[in-house]
């Protein structure tokens, strides 16, 4: 019987598991171990994957963990135990903690948010075309559009966020603490990366208050030579450098880096955010901030 068989192999399946690469699974991952393993555990050919998960859920450490998101549902297993923020990152392949949540992981906020960002990027690009002042205004005369693509995960709000294709510019593996389990490695926007993010969606970091202090609290960490050089890379339609000069002056960043923002071209007039109502001119920036920032 293979209810038999499979009790027998119990503890050898368990001990697998235990000492597996990683303890959240999907369901592609637990079949090719099924398969790659049935010979060796005895189990018979009419032991499914579909039986196999039920066994190990009942009479073992495996939970299904899902993500009821209102686009694209994900769901994976997890073996025993596992750190939140492990699981996250396997919800899809090749997804990246961003905006507030990179903020808060390197140490750029004194908030901690309940929310909680991923990015997954598209599979490929789209040609940039230019865009008139005429649309520039429209664009930031009202709200923002945020992603209606969140899931509520215990006391946290999950977004699953639709990147633009970037092939990962700035995306890094770094060990933080996430005070229950100790120091795990996750992957992230890096410094100068999560400042671009912020700026550009100020909406997905708190706001723009949260924003500037952000930049602030990155003096003297971050690389404003990596941080341009990795705008003119991805090369936005929109002139957010104008915004970033704003920051980056604003936090008191010397001179020699401002001038760097600065240099770049100003053709447009532009917004710090979206549905600021009253708002300042700032001439060297050519920009709009809100009134009294």
């Amino acid at each position: 019987m293979a209810t038999t068989r499979i009790t027998i192999a119990k503890p050898d399946i368990i001990r697998f598991f235990d000492d597996y690469r990683s303890h959240v699974l999907n369901l592609g991952e637990i079949a090719a171990i099924l398969s790659e393993h049935r010979g060796f555990w005895r189990l018979a050919q009419r032991t499914t994957t579909e039986h196999f998960i039920e066994f190990l859920t009942t009479h073992a450490k495996l939970k299904l963990v899902e993500f009821k998101f209102p686009q694209r549902p994900k769901k994976c297993y997890v073996w025993g135990e596992v750190p939140r923020y492990e699981i996250l990152l396997h919800v899809q392949q090749g997804v990246h903690f961003s905006h507030y949540t990179a903020m808060q992981m390197h140490g750029l906020t004194e908030q901690i948010p309940k929310t909680i960002y991923l990015t997954s990027e598209r599979s490929a690009g789209t040609d940039r075309v230019s865009i008139s002042q005429a649309e520039i205004t429209a664009a930031f005369s009202g709200p923002a559009r945020v992603s209606n693509n969140w899931v509520e995960l215990g006391d946290n709000r999950i977004y699953l966020l639709n990147g633009a294709y970037t092939n990962y510019l700035g995306v890094v593996n770094r060990g933080i603490n996430d005070g229950a389990t100790g120091t795990i490695t996750v992957r992230l926007t890096g410094l100068e990366r999560t400042l671009i993010d912020i700026a550009v969606r100020p909406f997905y970091a708190g706001g723009v208050f949260e924003v500037a202090k952000a930049f602030k609290n990155a003096l003297g960490d971050v690389s404003i030579n990596k941080l341009v050089s990795m705008l003119q890379k991805l090369d936005f339609i929109y002139p957010y450098h104008q915004a970033i000069g704003y920051y980056l002056e604003r936090a008191g960043y010397k001179t020699s880096q401002i001038d760097l923002l600065e240099n770049l071209p100003k053709e447009r007039d532009f917004y710090l955010t979206h549905g600021m109502g009253a708002t300042t001119y700032v001439e060297k920036w050519r920009l709009f901030v809100p009134q009294g920032f």
